[in-house]
């Protein structure tokens, strides 16, 4: 399997030309771009403008989450519009409390945009552009709520970079520990016109850029939707809460023919030796080899088409061809409705509590898939999924 920094790599290398790093340097403006393709949607690109505004180096933002640059007084609905955003795979603008590697606070215009493959209608990449906003009365903190800043700041940051499970209960308990040391939320602070206008240039110019150095690669990009995402799409939102999930799983679609795996967790990689795009559209039985009981395929099999968990113990073979004994739990993954949207095939080597582990796995990708449809009262889900 590889590294992140492999795939970050990969995100722009197989996009676009080896010359659009380059180009994208020159451009005058503060922004980033993300892959949420990539557990944990971290940064893989940051402009020479946004490390300068922000005091971090290259290697210290590329691989992290933006939560990074978030601190005590980020206001937290504002946050939620901009994951909202992400799962609805829109553009939004708000104004954001954000704050610097030392742990100055200071108001900025962000502005995020997705990037869409023009072949598939797919999210590629998001932009994200920071122009900072220039008011006449700025807040400031005395020495001990400055050091107090960088305490809780800095622990965001590694929170960050440790791929925790559960966002929510960190945003919970982030305000809660705010409001007993009386820190209020900062209220949003307006951008003007000109800063409006000045973010919105910033994307055209990126998204130019982007699409440009795609075409000598053969694999356009575009700012909007220019096709319907393919069968068996999982849209960035999911992609993202799916990659918080240490554990070894699989999702199938088993309304689609053959029954294609749509994603495949970093944890099942690694297990088995794969990359993601030699997984992702292959039939659920592509670990069989010679000595795979058949009968137990064919009882996971039953077990799919009647919409029914089943928990079965059988030989697997690697990449590498080495075989090893997959204690696999199967459940069908329905949406808020009620309807089947996936199934689940969580794997798991013989060890301590296996069982344990596949539960939770399981349990966390229903929570992930039940939260995303009941948001999405308008959105196109329809009963798709399944896990193994």
């Amino acid at each position: 399997m590889e590294s992140q920094l492999g795939l970050i790599e990969k995100s722009f290398n197989t996009r676009y030309s080896p010359w659009v790093r380059e180009a994208l340097e020159e451009l005058p403006h503060n922004f980033t771009i993300t892959d949420p393709t990539i557990s944990g949607h971290p940064i893989v690109f940051a402009s020479p403008g946004f490390l300068k505004m922000s005091g971090f180096r290259r290697d210290q933002v590329i691989g992290n989450n933006g939560r990074m640059f978030q601190g005590p007084k980020t206001n937290r609905k504002t946050v939620m519009e901009i994951r909202e955003a992400i799962r609805e795979e829109r553009a939004v603008q708000v104004s954001l409390w954000n704050y610097r590697k030392d742990g100055t606070p200071f108001w900025m215009l962000f502005q995020m945009s997705p990037v869409f493959s023009k072949e598939d209608g797919r999210v590629i990449h998001f932009i994200g552009v920071q122009v900072p906003i220039l008011r006449n009365k700025r807040s400031t903190d005395d020495g001990a709520d400055a050091a107090w800043n960088e305490i809780v700041f800095g622990s965001c940051r590694r929170e960050v970079c440790s791929d925790s499970l559960v966002e929510l209960g960190r945003v919970v308990a982030l305000d809660a520990y705010t409001k007993c040391r009386g820190v209020e939320t900062e209220e949003p602070c307006e951008a003007n016109d000109l800063e409006k206008q000045s973010a919105a240039t910033a994307i055209n110019s990126i998204l130019s850029v982007l699409t440009l150095y795609s075409e000598p690669t053969g694999r356009l990009v575009c700012g909007k939707r220019c096709s319907s995402p393919a069968a068996g799409h999982i849209n960035s939102s999911l992609n993202i809460a799916l990659g918080r999930i240490n554990q070894s799983f699989v999702l199938i679609d088993p309304h689609l023919p053959s029954m294609p795996i749509v994603y495949a967790s970093d944890a099942f990689l690694k297990l088995t030796g794969y990359d993601r795009h030699e997984v992702l559209g292959c039939n659920w039985r592509f670990l069989s080899g010679v000595g795979t009981d058949s009968s137990v395929l064919n009882q996971i099999q039953q077990s799919i088409q009647a919409e029914q968990a089943c928990t079965v113990c059988f030989l697997n073979y690697r990449k590498d061809n080495s075989t090893f004994w997959n204690l696999l739990h199967m459940s069908p993954v329905r949406n808020a409705t009620g309807k089947m949207e996936e199934k689940c095939n969580s794997q798991d080597r013989r060890g301590l509590s296996p069982e344990t582990r596949q539960l939770s796995a399981v349990g966390a990708v229903k929570v992930a898939v039940r939260s995303l449809s009941m948001g999405a009262s308008c959105s196109k889900s329809s009963d798709r999924f399944n896990t193994l």
